[in-house]
């Protein structure tokens, strides 16, 4: 009887652990497991990402600013006086 019980726990746990395996939490066990240097590399790679994606938002920032300034000038200049004609 014992052994009959002990063949099916068995044969239940192979799918059972098939699942467990391609299922995210397994994923995510298998990637710990496999070691943090990969992880810190995928982390540097990702920050890396993220700050040159930020210095490009910053460089077009920095000429819309730019432009705007050149905006104002002109206006203020224009508002100064209006007689003269600025092109």
């Amino acid at each position: 009887m014992w052994i009959l019980v002990i063949v099916l726990v068995i044969a239940l746990m192979i799918p059972i652990t098939a699942i467990l395996v391609e299922s995210p939490l397994g994923q995510s066990m298998a990637r710990r497991l496999e070691g943090v240097k990969d992880g810190a590399a995928g982390n540097a790679r990702e920050l890396e990402r993220r700050v040159e994606a930020l210095e490009t938002d910053i460089a077009d920032l920095t000429r819309s600013v730019t432009g705007m300034r050149e905006e104002i000038q002109f206006v203020q200049r224009l508002l100064e006086d209006p007689k003269t004609k600025h092109t």
